[in-house]
């Protein structure tokens, strides 16, 4: 692999499509390398477009709009990463030849459907899963969980847009509300829902599973240790890494993904993610691209997940060992606001083992993610009062001139 000059004719250009906390750093990955990176998302001055050579703002979901873009950048590669892309865009650019789209044009529209997700992992591979069916309407939702999924279960939109429009339904009386709002969280693209047995697990991991050219030029498969994580109403409150497994579960977590990603293909980081119990692992979903649980690896790892990603796009080799012990708590807006301030900053990063990384969103809101707190120890169990406790230490809180 050869890796040109930024702004100039010898470049290497990657084009990313979703340029939030997560597309921002695999920017500045790549920007480590030399690589010329243009920043794609569908509002203004997002995260990634504040570090990116070029920026354009598109709706992501225009797919006539975004094959225009393409053609006119001319990237070398194109990294989704954002749900809410027209997937059936980069089928047709990678058919037409414009780019190479990481991981490919298929794992991505894949990954991001939760229809044909289901059926590639449970129907095709066979791989476990937990009961599930699909419903187009209220009506045809009541019915399926009456058929067989059963109480207590869990809704969510079909296009996978961030743990957003998920409810648990505990009986028939939540069931309407939950259809609406799985409708209202996924916009016009979605009319659709995906509902699911729930089950007693014992916990949720996310193993990022990085397949990257080897020294022989065959595509190698590596895991990053098991990534533990905790979820509120949707909302990724904390994840942290190594989460302790049985030889067992951790031997199957790794088979199930690495069958799972084989099939999808392509080079780059998935985020695999898992239900555990004892032993037994089931299969729940997967992102093409670096998994916001694993944040984490920021503090944690010799090659973050981002750097993973750069890497294996471009050719090179990588690394997936631990370096320490550590945890990723997030920082909420709290107010809804724009132009914020965050106070507290100084205080927070006097704790033991601590690093911040702030988003540079320029709205806030009640539970959007605007940074996350970093934090290591000698285990878990104090990495994760390390991190807690500075998150909450910073606060979001609306600019006021003096």
């Amino acid at each position: 692999m050869k890796i040109g000059t930024p702004l100039s004719q010898s470049a290497t250009r990657v084009m990313l499509l979703g340029c939030g906390e997560l597309g921002k750093e695999v920017i500045m990955a790549l920007q480590r390398f030399g690589v010329e990176t243009i920043a794609v998302d569908g509002y203004l001055h997002a995260p990634g477009h504040q570090v990116a050579h070029r920026s354009h703002v598109v709706d992501l979901s225009n797919a006539d709009a975004l094959y225009e873009l393409v053609a006119q950048e001319r990237p070398h590669f194109l990294v989704p990463e954002s749900e809410a892309i027209a997937t059936e865009l980069l089928v047709e650019i990678e058919q037409d030849g414009l780019t190479k789209v990481i991981p490919t044009a298929r794992a991505a529209s894949v990954s991001m459907n939760r229809e044909a997700l289901r059926q590639l992992a449970a129907e095709e591979l066979d791989l476990p899963t937990v009961r599930y069916a699909f419903a187009k309407s209220y009506n045809e939702l009541q019915m399926q969980i009456n058929r067989g999924v059963g109480y207590p279960c869990l809704v969510k939109p079909m296009i996978a847009i961030s743990g957003k429009g998920h409810s648990e339904v505990k009986g028939p009386e939540d069931v309407k509300a939950a259809w609406n709002y799985a409708m209202d969280s996924s916009g016009d693209n979605c009319s659709s829902v995906i509902v699911e047995e729930f089950i007693k697990f014992d916990y949720e991991i996310t193993l990022l599973t990085v397949r990257a050219f080897g020294a022989a030029g065959e595509i190698e498969t590596h895991f990053c240790e098991p990534i533990g994580y905790l979820k509120k109403q949707g909302h990724y409150v904390e994840s942290w890494q190594p989460q302790r497994m049985t030889p067992a579960s951790l031997h199957y977590a790794r088979e199930l993904a690495k069958k799972l990603t084989e099939s999808l293909g392509g080079v780059g980081v998935f985020g695999v993610e898992l239900l555990v119990k004892g032993d037994k692992v089931w299969f729940n979903e997967v992102c093409p691209y670096p998994h916001y649980a694993g944040m984490v690896t920021m503090a944690t790892q010799a090659q973050n997940q981002f750097e993973l990603h750069a890497r294996a796009l471009l050719g090179l080799s990588v690394s997936t060992v631990l370096r320490e012990q550590g945890t990723c708590a997030t920082i909420f807006g709290g107010v809804d606001a724009d132009n914020v301030v965050f106070e507290g900053i100084d205080e927070a990063l006097q704790v033991a083992g601590t690093d911040l990384r702030l988003f540079g969103k320029l709205h806030a809101q009640e539970k959007r993610r605007m940074g996350v707190m970093l934090a290591t120890g000698q285990n878990i169990i104090e990495a994760r009062q390390r991190a807690t406790f500075a998150a909450n230490l910073v606060r979001p809180v609306p600019f006021e001139e003096e």
